[in-house]
């Protein structure tokens, strides 16, 4: 198993430095009025605000990864653009390790989002950092309909990430991994709680810090998200536990699958059901940005020999 990474963001990604705010509202005319000075004297946006901390992720892909157009309705939720970069990059070393240390890149390389939501930030970043094709899948229609929108208006994304509805929400890769078809990686972003009011007080607690305010009825809109998004039953524990489960099925068809692994208490349960279906080689990589803690837990069923026959067969 791997040992967990240094709390860094990757070093290939482009937000290491502080947020350039100068160049940010160059990119986003939209953002300039929500940056102002802070008690530290430095340029900063007001990030309990969801509308600034929304406009700040359009200045983000726009700056750096030609993304001219990017929205998202209230209910969804916002996603940190820094760490969702992150995974990418690991994504990409696991590719990688498998490729004699140089990074797979183009349109041979095929990745697949479950839960991709109506943000779509994975495969955005994905293909525009590596040149990657992707399948984004969600059981909420209008997120993927708010997803492909955001597709449709950066041509030509369109021809390179795919949007699949998976009608049966107990299904995670059943009906959305079609025959014969292949991916090289699966990324997760599972929902963490375990019920709507884990999901509430989690909200209370993150405006909370950012605020300084104690909030006792309501979680604010802040930090909003549809119910797929932030909780199921059983939480990330039993939704992975799931995703292994099901994973065996298509163990021929996908290199490598992983997912994001949000509390430190999960992993002891992965890793055990991960044994259980005899996964040939897993890899367990920590993440940060500031002091939020996360992890990469990936699995794949290939020994090194199939992996090296994969490579040959789909990336030269």
């Amino acid at each position: 198993m791997q040992q967990p990474h240094k709390n860094e963001l990757h070093p290939r990604n482009v937000h290491n430095e502080r947020y350039d705010f100068t160049a940010l509202t160059k990119a986003c005319n939209e953002l300039t009025p929500f940056v102002a000075r802070n008690k530290f004297g430095d340029e900063s946006i007001d990030f309990s605000n969801p509308i600034a901390v929304k406009t700040l992720n359009k200045a983000l892909l726009k700056h750096f990864y030609n993304i001219t157009y990017w929205d998202l309705p209230s209910q969804y939720l916002c996603p940190p653009i820094p760490g969702r970069s992150d995974y990418v990059h690991y994504i990409a070393d696991i590719l990688a390790a498998c490729n004699g240390g140089n990074i797979p890149r183009g349109s041979s390389v095929k990745g697949l989002d479950i839960g991709v939501g109506a943000n779509c930030v994975y495969p955005l970043i994905g293909h525009q950092v590596y040149d990657w094709q992707f399948v984004g899948s969600d059981i909420d229609k209008k997120a993927l309909e708010h997803a492909q929108h955001v597709l449709d208006h950066n041509h030509p994304l369109a021809d390179s990430i795919f949007l699949r509805h998976q009608p049966n929400a107990s299904q995670i890769f059943q009906g959305i991994i079609h025959p014969k078809e292949k991916f090289d990686f699966v990324l997760c972003n599972p929902p963490f709680h375990a019920s709507a009011e884990e999901a509430r007080m989690a909200n209370l607690r993150k405006v909370r810090n950012l605020t300084g305010k104690q909030l006792l009825n309501k979680a604010a809109l802040n930090f909003s998200g549809s119910t797929n998004e932030l909780w199921c039953n059983g939480g990330e524990k039993l939704f992975i536990q799931s995703m292994i489960s099901e994973s065996v099925m298509f163990s021929k068809q996908c290199l490598w699958f992983s997912s994001l692994v949000s509390k430190q208490t999960t992993l002891a349960s992965i890793f055990k059901k991960l044994e259980e279906v005899n996964a040939v080689e897993t890899k367990l990589i920590e993440m940060a940005q500031g002091q939020k803690i996360s992890r990469i837990v990936a699995w794949t069923f290939h020994s090194k020999l199939q992996q090296k026959d994969w490579r040959n067969s789909r990336w030269r």
